[in-house]
């Protein structure tokens, strides 16, 4: 049987996802702490070059830098609060920006008119206060499971779609199936815990983890944080959850890489890669020395990524409600 190019593609991430499922069975946290410190930083550097070439798949020249300037933003909120810089910034603007990030990117891939999209977003801003409702979507899950796990998703059944691959479809079911695995193969966790730098390096992710559980997963309140930490870290709950957790970003990147000659990121001036090669390898070095410094290195990068991604989220649901539309009216037109 003849493989097309993007059929081995798809063939080798199937093979990607059972690798990163089996590490992240025996060691969650740690292949975690791995794929976000090593693999993580080359993603965000790639992508966003990747999406600036491309235009970040929206309509109007200066949308990129519209979230540009909120990611900016957004930095400025994060160091406020992790530093105490004492300025005297809006309760809750991390949700409000989050908030109009998200759906100015639906605006900036839908609407045309310039007016209507400066009227769409001076909207959003007005309307900001409501994002307070859902800020458990916009805060701790819209930046990090949905993006790396649920748009991840989308990206590869609107490849697959498009592909027509006899592979594509089956990488996406092999998505959605291989991490309920990790829940069920081998639940005795009692030896799959986090070392002690597993515990201090995850420290800034675990409120994920924590709203998660409490959420999703059925537990119950607990008392303190010391008690919480008990569930993440220790409880066979926690850490079944952890492994999901692994897999989706791990996943999430190597997917990313996989896919380097169907979406050619690579295909840019020698200088930029350079540089690119440059800030990654400074970024590897700083999360070696101390792991809370490289995620404060790199916070404006990683949410950066996130933002400037929301177009493409978008057009990748977009293509795939054309596609399935296509093929339902070519089924259709065939049956009469």
């Amino acid at each position: 049987m003849s493989l097309s190019a993007v059929e081995k593609i798809d063939l080798a991430n199937i093979g990607l996802m059972i690798i990163s499922c089996c590490v992240a069975m025996v060691i969650p946290f740690e292949l975690f702490l791995f794929s976000y410190a090593i693999l993580g930083p080359l993603h965000y550097l790639t992508e966003i070059s990747w999406l600036h070439d491309r235009k970040y798949f929206a309509k109007g020249k200066y949308d990129g830098l519209v979230l540009v300037i909120i990611g900016l933003i957004a930095t400025v909120t994060y160091f406020n609060s992790k530093l105490d810089l004492g300025l005297a910034l809006p309760d809750k603007l991390d949700v409000h920006l989050m908030y109009i990030a998200f759906l100015s990117a639906l605006i900036f891939v839908l609407v045309k008119s310039n007016v209507a999209r400066i009227g769409g977003i001076i909207l959003l801003i007005i309307t900001a206060q409501l994002s307070e409702h859902f800020w458990l979507f916009f805060v701790v899950f819209l930046p990090t499971l949905i993006h790396v796990y649920i748009f991840t998703g989308l990206f590869m059944l609107f490849g697959a779609l498009k592909s027509k691959s006899r592979f594509g479809l089956l990488s996406v079911a092999a998505l959605v199936i291989l991490p309920t695995l990790l829940f069920i193969v081998y639940p005795n966790t009692n030896f799959f815990g986090p070392s002690g730098y597993g515990v201090n390096a995850y420290i800034d992710f675990k409120m994920v983890n924590l709203f998660s559980l409490k959420n999703f997963m059925g537990v119950p309140a607990q008392p303190s944080i010391q008690a919480w930490d008990a569930v993440i870290f220790h409880s066979q709950t926690g850490v079944l959850f952890m492994r999901f957790v692994a897999f989706a970003y791990t996943y999430h990147y190597l997917n990313w890489f996989s896919k380097t000659e169907v979406i050619k990121w690579h295909k840019i001036p020698k200088t930029r890669l350079l540089g690119i090669a440059l800030i990654w390898l400074v970024s590897i070095c700083i999360y070696m020395k101390d792991y809370q410094l490289g995620l404060q290195w790199l916070f404006f990068l990683s949410f950066l990524h996130v933002f400037l991604e929301f177009p493409l989220n978008y057009m990748s649901a977009i293509g795939i409600g054309k596609s399935i539309r296509e093929r339902v009216g070519k089924q259709g037109q065939a049956a009469t």
